[in-house]
């Protein structure tokens, strides 16, 4: 089943893009779709290109998606986490609000990095939305804990 993914940030739309519905239990979402970029994307310790496959895991009651990254030969990059708030889903649409933290695992597992705490920071959530940045800031540091065991069993699907 085709369905749409639409990505925003502060309400307003970043990206939107097709995928296919692997997967949902009524919580747990799981699509699967190429990335969605029209030019390669160096993020200095990944690169998002032409061909890489995104499989992705939302959660209706989670503050955080998991996106697993692989070439078009099925090579694993690693799995890039957006904290974002719990998704929803109506006609369709799959909706993540991204609250700017990010997480980076490597294929290797070698490699956890916590990404753009300072657009947090400048994103003024703290101020704006209290309870959605103390959310946003235990869904990061759930997701590196979780990193450290794989993920242990959160992306079964």
């Amino acid at each position: 089943m085709s369905v749409t993914v639409r990505l925003t940030k502060n309400g307003r739309e970043k990206l939107s893009y097709p995928a296919e519905l692997v997967a949902d239990d009524g919580t747990h979402l799981v699509v699967r779709a190429p990335w969605a970029g029209t030019q390669t994307r160096d993020m200095g310790f990944v690169r998002f290109e032409a061909g890489d496959v995104f499989t992705e895991h939302y959660w209706r009651d989670r503050w955080f998606a998991i996106k697993e990254v692989r070439t078009a030969a099925g090579l694993l990059k690693g799995w890039y986490c957006d904290v974002c708030r719990p998704v929803t889903v109506e006609d369709g649409v799959i909706e993540a609000d991204d609250l700017d933290l990010d997480l980076w695992l490597s294929g290797d597992r070698q490699s956890v990095l916590r990404l753009d705490q300072d657009e947090f920071d400048a994103s003024g959530l703290a101020e704006r939305d209290p309870y959605a940045a103390v959310q946003a800031r235990r869904a990061l540091d759930e997701l590196a804990h979780r990193a450290e065991t794989m993920f242990d069993g959160l992306l079964e699907y």
